[in-house]
């Protein structure tokens, strides 16, 4: 016997009136990572779930539990889920940086927009690279500059010629006259000066050398017989001779000024720069004293001849012997005084060059620190190429 009365009507139930229920979260569209999840629950939770749609009670409790589910995966009926239908047809915003969700979160997945700029510096160069940006660090780090170069050679050409002036200057002077006058050995007079009348006439003749006075310095002067003292053609020879002299004692002081500007840059540009370019300096400076040497040894006539020769014209250096100047500063005289430029030169030449020499001790100060500060630098930036390394900033 089956019982026919009508069952008991369910009270009606809106499930889209409050979506936020829940006991309704079933009829919310699934989000695509909960697909599978919810595809593989749904048979369970239909069967246990289900609900008449109508209340005829016409039809199965089992076929009415299908109807709401595969209405809300057809077309969703709640306002949460309309607006996820619609967002899920529109199309999705380019996504503001690479590598990240139109929601601002980084994806998990494959992407094909192209690299942040600052990507390349999680990216480590290949070895080759690495190994020619090195290399071309070390040739930049070697080479040097040419300013303190051409300083270095100017130095070295300008140190012998001060050594030569300053040597002139101090052979120059009373000091050096009385010195030989007086020196035993030196040959006297034939035509009656003393070593007094020397000296005092001798002084002249020096002085108007360094002195701006015209030719009539040496030209008043007269002897104790009344007669001129020095023949006009002495006087334009000396005049001649002045010339020279100041001219060297001249160009003596300018190159010590640029000299001395020079060792004040190189002092602050090129550590070692003043050592070098004196410790060249010495050695041309040797050279060019010991040739001179040689050829003055082989044969002192022709040295002197043709130094006068250089600096003189012919015929107005010639005198003979009673002439005053002959008398005064005689053969030997001369003899002495290339010996005493030579000798001069040639010490301060030496001294200089030992002073100078390169020793192990010169050339690593401050080496070996430098030398190891590079080292670690270029394997720092071998380990992080990002780094910047000290030979780049210099």
């Amino acid at each position: 016997m089956s019982d026919k009365s009508p069952k008991p009507q369910e009270p009606d139930t809106d499930v889209h009136d409050d979506p936020d229920e829940p006991a309704f979260e079933w009829m919310k569209p699934a989000s695509s990572g909960a697909t599978s999840a919810a595809g593989n629950s749904a048979p369970a939770d239909a069967a246990t779930n289900a609900q008449p749609a109508s209340t005829t009670g016409s039809q199965p409790a089992a076929s009415t539990g299908s109807q709401p589910e595969s209405r809300a995966g057809s077309q969703p009926e709640s306002r949460a889920g309309r607006k996820a239908a619609e967002a899920a047809e529109t199309e999705p915003e380019p996504p503001l940086f690479a590598g990240s969700s139109p929601a601002g979160k980084p994806t998990g997945g494959a992407s094909h927009s192209e690299p942040l700029p600052t990507s390349a510096l999680q990216v480590r160069p290949p070895e080759e690279e690495v190994a020619r940006r090195n290399a071309e660090r070390e040739q930049a780090a070697k080479v040097k500059p040419l300013a303190p170069r051409i300083f270095q050679v100017l130095l070295a050409i300008f140190f012998p010629i001060i050594l030569l002036v300053l040597a002139v200057r101090a052979v120059a002077s009373p000091l050096f006259l009385w010195i030989e006058y007086n020196r035993p050995g030196f040959p006297g007079d034939g035509y009656g000066f003393s070593t007094e009348d020397r000296m005092t006439y001798g002084s002249y003749a020096v002085d108007y050398l360094s002195n701006w006075a015209g030719p009539r310095y040496l030209g008043g002067l007269v002897h104790e017989d009344g007669n001129q003292l020095f023949k006009d053609s002495e006087v334009s020879h000396m005049a001649d001779v002045k010339l020279v002299i100041l001219s060297s004692f001249g160009a003596g002081l300018l190159l010590i000024i640029l000299s001395f500007i020079a060792i004040m840059y190189l002092r602050k540009k090129s550590d070692g720069g003043v050592r070098r370019g004196l410790f060249a300096g010495s050695i041309v400076t040797l050279v060019i004293i010991i040739g001179l040497a040689v050829l003055a040894v082989l044969s002192w006539q022709q040295f002197f001849t043709e130094f006068h020769r250089i600096f003189f014209a012919s015929g107005t250096w010639t005198f003979s012997l009673e002439d005053t100047l002959i008398r005064l500063f005689p053969g030997q005289f001369w003899v002495d005084a290339g010996i005493v430029i030579g000798a001069l030169v040639f010490l301060a030449a030496t001294v200089t060059f030992i002073l100078t020499w390169p020793t192990r001790r010169r050339r690593g100060l401050g080496a070996k620190s430098a030398d190891a500060n590079e080292a670690a630098d270029v394997e720092a930036e071998a380990a992080d190429p990002t780094k910047e390394s000290a030979i780049t900033k210099r």
